[in-house]
C-alpha cells in the first residue's frame, strides 16, 4: 500500500526577457504550492533555466531542496519542427544515462555553498518514492524517457512543457499523458506554460495530474490569470505495474528527504479519476485567440484596438473574438483579478475605471469601420453597423471613393490612361489594379484613423490594427498583398472559413449575437468589382474557382501529408469519387498549385497570425517553404494528366 503525498503543479505566463516579472510569477506559485501543503513543486519549461556546460548550452530542469541544488535535468529530445527551432538555440544531451559533474557558477556558489552538482540522465531517489523528469516534446517522442525511467521503478513523472494550443489538440496531449502511466502505473504531473509568447503562438496551460492511466486534476485551459495553480490535494503513491529486470538502471541522485507524511494517513483522502472536460473549436476560438489579443495589448502599450468591418465571416470573426476577449476582462474583474484590473486602468488610461459590462467596455478600447465605396452593397454596410452596435464598438462609415479616384488620376496624369473594370471593358490586368487599389487604399485608411482616431476624440494613445484574413485565403493569396489585411496582428489568421462559420453560430448563441445571423447567410466577397442592380456579383468561392470546404481538404493534404500535386490528385479521386470524376479533381488540384505557387510570396509579408492549425502556410515560422516556384508544374502536371487519360 503506497503512501500519500501532496504534490503541485502549475501554468505560468512567462515572457521572454521580462526577468523580474518571471521571477515574480515564479515565486508566486511557489507560495501557493507551500501554503496548500505541497511538498514538490513543478513549473512550466524554460520559466528560468538554460544552462551553459563544457560551451554548449542546455535547456534544463534544476531541482532544488532548502537552498540546496540536487541535480540538473538536460533536455534529450528537441522540438525541431513546425513552429519551434529548437536546435537553433540549444543541443540535446545526447548521453544516455550519463551523468557528469556541474561546476557551479560562483554567484550560485555563494548562495547553495555548494561547488558541483550532477548534471545529466537521472532521477531523484528521496527516502520514499523516486521522481522522474520529462520535458516537453519528449513526452511526444516515440522514444519517451518516462518509458525507460518506469521500466527502472520511477514512480513520479514530471513534464514541464511549453507546448502550444491548436484546435482539437487537448485530447492528443491529454491521451499521451493517460497512456505514459496507463501500463507501469505511477503519478504523472504536467505543467504547461501559458500566454502569448511574444509571437504567433499561444500556450494555453493544462495542467493536470494522472494515476495509472486516469486524469484526477484538471487546470484551466484558457486563463487570464498569470498564475494558476492546480487545487492541491493528497495523491497515493502507488504502481500498478512492476520494472523488467533487463534494462540499463537509471543514475539516482539520493537526497535525505520524504515527500508523505511520517504519520498515519489511512484517513487521508486522495484524488479520484474525472472526466476531462474538452473544450468545443468553436469555444477554443472563443477562447484562445481572445487570451492572446489581451496578452498582446497590455504588453504593446496601445490603448485598443481598430479593425476594418466588412459585414463578413472574417472580419465579423474578428469583431467577435475581441468581444470575447472583454467578457473574460469583466469576468476576470468580477472575480478579484487585481493584476487583470490594473493591466485594463493603463490601457484606457483610467485608473478610477472599473468595468461593469462587456460592451461598455469593448466602446473604450474597440474601434471598428466600415470603409464603403460605390462598389459596396447597403446590406454589407447595414450588417456591420448591426455587428458593431451589438458588441459594442465605437463604429464609423468611411466612404473611400475619394481617396481611389485621388489616386487613378495621379495614375492618369503621368499616362494619360483611365483603367476599367472587366463588366466596363477594361482588361483582366486593368480589372485586377482596380481592385486591389480599393483594397490598398484601405489599408493606409485603416492605420491613419488607428494612429488619430482616438486623438480626434481627446483621449491618448494609439490603436493597434487587426486583420481578418483566414488561413484558407492565405493558401490561394486570394488577398492583395498590402490591403486591409496587412495589419499589425490578425487573430483568425490560423483558422479557416468553414471553422470560423461554426464559430459565428456559437456566438449567436452564447453572446446573443443576433446580427450574426444575417452576415452567415450571405456568400462571401470581396466586394471590389461593381454592383449589377445594386447587387452583389462578385463571389469568394467563384473567384478561387473552389469551395472553401475543398481548401480545407487541400491544404491539410499539402502540410500535413506533404502532398505535391501528383501525390494530391491520387488521394482525391478516393476522397471526392462521388462528387467529382478523376479530370474534374485534375483542374481543381492543378488550379490550386498555380494559385498556391503564383502568389506565394504574399506569406513573406503577411500579418502575424494566431497559430490554430497544423496545415497554416505562415512561412515566418511555421511552414518554411521557397516563395519563387515553377509555376507551370510541369513534371507533375503531365504526371496527373496520364493517369487522367487512363481513367478519365
Amino acid at each position: 500500500m503506497g503512501r500519500k503525498v501532496t504534490v503541485a503543479t502549475c501554468s505560468l505566463n512567462q515572457w521572454a526577457l521580462d526577468f523580474e516579472g518571471n521571477l515574480e510569477r515564479i515565486l508566486k506559485s511557489i507560495e501557493i504550492a507551500r501554503a496548500n501543503g505541497a511538498k514538490y513543486r513543478l513549473g512550466p519549461e524554460l520559466e528560468i533555466w538554460p544552462i551553459m556546460h563544457h560551451n554548449v548550452r542546455y535547456n534544463c530542469r534544476v531541482l532544488f531542496l532548502n537552498k540546496k541544488i540536487l541535480l540538473i535535468r538536460p533536455k534529450m529530445l528537441m522540438a525541431n519542427h513546425g513552429n519551434y527551432r529548437e536546435l537553433r538555440w540549444f543541443s540535446p544531451w545526447n548521453q544516455l544515462r550519463q551523468v557528469e559533474e556541474y561546476f557551479l557558477p560562483r554567484m550560485i556558489q555563494e548562495v547553495t555553498g555548494q561547488d558541483t552538482v550532477p548534471f545529466g540522465d537521472c532521477v531523484l531517489s528521496t527516502k520514499d518514492t523516486c521522481i522522474g523528469t520529462e520535458i516537453c516534446a519528449e513526452l511526444w517522442s516515440p522514444r519517451s524517457p518516462h518509458i525507460s525511467m518506469g521500466l527502472d521503478g520511477v514512480e513520479i513523472f514530471t513534464n514541464s512543457s511549453a507546448s502550444h494550443h491548436e484546435l482539437r489538440k487537448a485530447d492528443q496531449r491529454v491521451n499521451l499523458i493517460k497512456s505514459a502511466t496507463t501500463k507501469s502505473g505511477g503519478i504523472y504531473l504536467y505543467a504547461n506554460q501559458r500566454g502569448c509568447d511574444g509571437d504567433r503562438v499561444y500556450y494555453d496551460g493544462c495542467a493536470l495530474v494522472a494515476i495509472n492511466g486516469d486524469i484526477v486534476a484538471q487546470g484551466a485551459q484558457f486563463s487570464l490569470n498569470d498564475v494558476v495553480c492546480m487545487d492541491m490535494k493528497r495523491t497515493r503513491k502507488e504502481r500498478t505495474g512492476s520494472p523488467e529486470s533487463e534494462h540499463k538502471p537509471c543514475h539516482r541522485v539520493k537526497v535525505d528527504f520524504s515527500l508523505s507524511d511520517d504519520g498515519d494517513d489511512i484517513y487521508l483522502p486522495t484524488h479520484q479519476p474525472i472526466t476531462w472536460h474538452f473544450h468545443t473549436p468553436e469555444e477554443e476560438i472563443c477562447l484562445g485567440p481572445a487570451c492572446w489579443l489581451w496578452d498582446y495589448l497590455r504588453r504593446s502599450g496601445q490603448a485598443g484596438f481598430l479593425l476594418p468591418l466588412s459585414g463578413g465571416v472574417d472580419s465579423s470573426s474578428t469583431a467577435c473574438i475581441v468581444h470575447s476577449m472583454c467578457v473574460l476582462l469583466c469576468q476576470a474583474v468580477e472575480d478579484g483579478n487585481s493584476q487583470v484590473l490594473e493591466d485594463v486602468h493603463r490601457v484606457v488610461g483610467d485608473d478610477s475605471y472599473r468595468p461593469q459590462h462587456p460592451r461598455e467596455l469593448c466602446s473604450r478600447i474597440f474601434t471598428t469601420c466600415y470603409m464603403g465605396s460605390e462598389n459596396s452593397s447597403e446590406a454589407t454596410c447595414s450588417r456591420a453597423k448591426d455587428l458593431a452596435n451589438q458588441i459594442g464598438s465605437t463604429h464609423m462609415n468611411i466612404n473611400i471613393d475619394m481617396a481611389v479616384k485621388g489616386i487613378l488620376s495621379i495614375f492618369s496624369v503621368v499616362t494619360g490612361k483611365w483603367p476599367q473594370f472587366r463588366t466596363n471593358g477594361g482588361s483582366h490586368r486593368e480589372n485586377l489594379a482596380m481592385q486591389n487599389v480599393q483594397a490598398r487604399v484601405r489599408m493606409v485608411l485603416a492605420y491613419l484613423f488607428a494612429q488619430l482616431s482616438l486623438w480626434a476624440r481627446g483621449k491618448p494613445g494609439g490603436l493597434l490594427v487587426l486583420g481578418s484574413a483566414n488561413v484558407d485565403e492565405s493558401l490561394t493569396g486570394y488577398f492583395t498583398k498590402y490591403d486591409c489585411s496587412s495589419a499589425d496582428i490578425n487573430p483568425i489568421g490560423g483558422i479557416s472559413k468553414t471553422d470560423l462559420k461554426s464559430f459565428l453560430l456559437y456566438c449567436v448563441e452564447q453572446f446573443q449575437l443576433t446580427a450574426l445571423r444575417g452576415i452567415l447567410a450571405a456568400p462571401p466577397t470581396a466586394e471590389l468589382e461593381p454592383l449589377t442592380d445594386g447587387q452583389v456579383s462578385q463571389t469568394d468561392e467563384a473567384d478561387m474557382g473552389m469551395t472553401y470546404s475543398e481548401l480545407s481538404v487541400i491544404g491539410r493534404l499539402r502540410k500535413i501529408s506533404k502532398c505535391g500535386p501528383f501525390s494530391m490528385f491520387c488521394k482525391l479521386i478516393h476522397m471526392w469519387k462521388d462528387a467529382l470524376s478523376p479530370t474534374e479533381v485534375a483542374q481543381k488540384v492543378k488550379h490550386f498549385f498555380r494559385m498556391y505557387s503564383v502568389n506565394r510570396h504574399k506569406m513573406t509579408t503577411i500579418t502575424p497570425s494566431y497559430h490554430a492549425v497544423s496545415y497554416s502556410p505562415d512561412d515566418n515560422r511555421f511552414d518554411l517553404r521557397p516563395f519563387l516556384y515553377n509555376t507551370r508544374w510541369t513534371w507533375q502536371f503531365r504526371c496527373i494528366d496520364n493517369q487522367v487519360a487512363i481513367n478519365p
